[in-house]
């Protein structure tokens, strides 16, 4: 990884919740607010965020472990901010705390754990699965 990537560094996005971020089985919509499959998608995608600009030509972050609790709802739109926060940062490892909130409380909380490997390594590993 570049320098420069820090405990402490933030990264955050903002969506409005729309009906295809539901929780929904077989067709169904269960109800109309943002379900925890998205909800841990966004995390990981400001997660990613905070890695992005410090990856070294040939280096791609995966990853490695998230854990959430899904505190409260987000209705269908609702706009709900993302954040993720740098805790621990190594040459191989980022871990984030990684949060969600509206304007009424905290949606969701929990950590996300980036491996920051070469890049072939990671399309090997896939080939070997095949």
């Amino acid at each position: 990884m570049k320098p420069g990537l820090n405990v402490g560094h933030r990264e955050t996005m903002s969506i409005v919740v729309a009906s295809d971020m539901c929780p929904a089985f077989g067709g169904v919509q269960v109800h109309p607010t943002l379900s925890t499959v998205s909800m841990i998608y966004y995390m990981e995608w400001v997660g990613r965020r905070v890695i992005l600009p410090f990856l070294e030509e040939g280096e791609e972050g995966v990853g490695a472990a998230i854990s959430v609790e899904h505190r409260a709802p987000a209705p269908v739109g609702k706009e709900v901010t993302f954040t993720a926060e740098a805790v621990e940062v190594t040459p191989r490892r980022v871990v984030c705390r990684v949060w969600a909130e509206h304007d009424k409380g905290i949606v969701g909380e929990g950590m996300f754990h980036q491996a920051i490997l070469p890049r072939q390594k990671i399309l090997d590993r896939i080939a070997s699965m095949k």
